[in-house]
């Protein structure tokens, strides 16, 4: 997951962005929070996560600030 901080009246944009430019995607979500969305990814294992989202995420216009957190197990 990445949870991103967006500009000023920028959310929508960067989620319609993400939505058709990253197929690594699986979902977008509108957050309360510290952090306006949240985006779930899934890269392959041979993937650079770091490399990914310092290239094709934080480049994005409009993000000012990402947080990526690691899910290791889902319980459903």
């Amino acid at each position: 997951f990445v949870q991103i901080k967006c500009d000023l009246g920028k959310v929508y944009d960067v989620a319609e962005y993400i939505v058709d430019h990253l197929e690594e995607t699986e979902e977008v979500y509108s957050v309360s929070g510290a952090f306006d969305l949240m985006m779930k990814l899934h890269l392959e294992e041979d993937e650079d996560i770091g490399r990914y989202i310092n290239d094709r995420v934080q480049t994005i216009p409009g993000i000012k600030d990402t947080f990526t957190l690691m899910a290791y197990k889902a319980f459903m």
